[in-house]
């Protein structure tokens, strides 16, 4: 039975790569199930303009979701069977509700089968679905992984009948990265993708989860959000990223040692928990990686208050300022950027009309992201395609500019 539905969905992914008009994810849903579906599943994408890198360590952040996202078209499978394909993935992923293996099984499918097991573990689930799931955008650097998982938690919630909160949904969704997935990521971008509201500015305490949603200021200059792909897809396992998730943590428990301040398990240390006066008697002692690690935290987390005062203001040119030396601070201190990204952030820091931006994501491949004037879209096209596409002729049919607004978060379940 299957066969045919992989040789429709060989076909679909054929057409969808090579540029012809792709259909939507409910036509898709028609022509391999022969129904419609029941419902359609939102989750938006996230950007965060100022406040990289500091989640994980209980820092302060800066948010936007945009209006574009993951959609999975879904029907119920009473028999609690999940089938769902993916138009940017061949292989098929099927497995029952109860019956999820304990490791990862290293695909892309780990993200619905952590967040599965995420919610068995707080909620009885009976009822499977069949689906498609489509983005919107190339992959990479706009949290499409936990945007994934909560339009699937979405659909999951809805044919069980489970009601989440809204900080539930954004504990099952971190569960389902940092302990099956095994990726330590912190709260920002499923607090973006739940918590945001358009044409508003996400400030968020990730040590409390206390957040404020602040609009523009009335004098705002108008702006729009430019998402730059690199050509270069993003992979976190496997990259750094976890790695410098360590090199903080290491930072933070050698400067408690080194004050005598009381600490536990290295596992419990955060940036957060170390006064900046603390760092700066003790930094000269610690290793070269961990003081940059700090160094970049305590000051993106100085940027972040800067740049929410900013906003308040309606002063657009201080916080995209503030925006590129984030993207600064994530090379030099915090060693990320590919040769791709890292001249991309050079050629938008350059070029007229972009307010700011820096390195969306991880920052290890991806994409960039930048608020941008308007009035000079049809220039910063122009001038970007060329210079990065002359530093990397190879990558010139991949590299894509992308224009959007802000958009809200997908709220309670």
């Amino acid at each position: 039975m299957f066969v045919g539905r992989n040789n429709e969905l060989k076909n679909l992914n054929k057409s969808y790569e090579t540029g012809l008009k792709p259909m939507t994810c409910t036509d898709k849903f028609q022509s391999i199930y022969g129904y419609s579906p029941q419902d359609v599943a939102f989750c938006p994408y996230r950007i965060c303009p100022i406040g990289a890198h500091s989640d994980h360590q209980y820092g302060k952040v800066t948010g936007f979701a945009i209006e574009k996202g993951i959609h999975i078209a879904y029907g119920e499978k009473q028999n609690g069977v999940i089938e769902l394909l993916s138009l940017q993935f061949s292989k098929r992923a099927q497995f029952h509700v109860a019956r999820i293996p304990e490791v990862k099984q290293n695909d892309w499918a780990d993200y619905l089968r952590g967040a599965t097991l995420a919610l068995g573990k707080r909620y009885p689930l009976h009822i499977g679905l069949c689906g498609i799931i489509e983005g919107s955008l190339p992959i990479g650097g706009l949290s499409s992984s936990a945007a994934v998982i909560i339009a699937y938690l979405t659909a999951l919630c809805r044919v069980n009948r489970i009601p989440l909160a809204e900080n539930e949904v954004i504990a099952i969704a971190m569960e389902a990265e940092n302990s099956y997935v095994g990726v330590s990521c912190g709260k920002l971008d499923q607090s973006c993708e739940i918590y945001a509201k358009k044409d508003h500015l996400l400030y968020l305490d990730t040590a409390d989860d206390s957040y404020e949603l602040i609009p523009p200021h009335r004098d705002m200059k108008p702006y729009e959000i430019a998402i730059f792909f690199g050509g270069v897809e993003r992979v976190l396992i496997g990259s750094k990223y976890n790695k410098r998730v360590d090199e903080c943590k290491s930072a933070a428990y050698a400067l408690m040692a080194l004050e005598g301040m009381e600490y536990g398990k290295f596992e419990d240390a955060r940036l957060r928990s170390v006064p900046r006066g603390v760092y700066d008697r003790h930094k000269v002692k610690l290793p070269e990686p961990w003081r940059k690690r700090a160094e970049h935290w305590y000051t993106e987390y100085e940027r972040v208050e800067k740049g929410v005062d900013a906003w308040r203001k309606g002063d657009i040119v201080t916080f995209g300022r503030l925006s590129l030396e984030s993207g600064e601070s994530s090379i030099i201190n915090y060693e990320t950027g590919s040769p791709e990204l890292t001249r991309l952030y050079e050629i938008l820091r350059a070029t007229d009309g972009i307010y700011g931006g820096r390195f969306s994501g991880a920052g290890f491949r991806g994409c960039c992201m930048a608020l941008v004037d308007p009035l000079y879209k049809e220039h910063i096209q122009k001038t970007v395609t060329e210079q990065y596409t002359k530093a990397f002729p190879e990558l010139a049919d991949k590299f894509s500019i992308h224009y959007c607004f802000s958009g809200d978060g997908v709220g309670r379940i």
